[in-house]
């Protein structure tokens, strides 16, 4: 057979349980996709390894998102500040000639 030992289940399982989700508040069977009312309330949810339960409540969809991924927040000091880009022009670069001519610098 090849079936998975149920260690390796129980391990990917277990590596779940804390995670946290954000549920649009809508009365009836309105649209539950975020981004279609930003400004509605958010419930958010555990997993607890069987269900999801109630964690608390966001008045937004930013604020579940600074609930959910609170690194995002923070600013990172340790990655180097990258190098903004140049002009976007992408020209060969000019080889010196013999005679030390060549073109003007602007």
């Amino acid at each position: 057979m090849d079936d998975e030992p149920l260690t390796d289940w129980a391990e990917r399982r277990d590596a779940k349980i804390g995670r946290l989700r954000a549920v649009p508040v809508m009365p009836g069977d309105g649209p539950r996709a975020s981004h279609l009312n930003p400004d509605a309330p958010r419930a958010i949810e555990r997993w607890n390894g069987h269900t999801w339960e109630l964690f608390g409540f966001a008045a937004s969809l930013v604020e579940a998102q600074a609930i959910l991924y609170p690194e995002a927040n923070e600013p990172s000091r340790s990655r180097p500040v990258p190098k903004p880009l140049g002009s976007g022009k992408h020209r060969k670069p000019q080889t010196p000639r013999p005679d030390g001519g060549g073109r003007a610098e602007r």
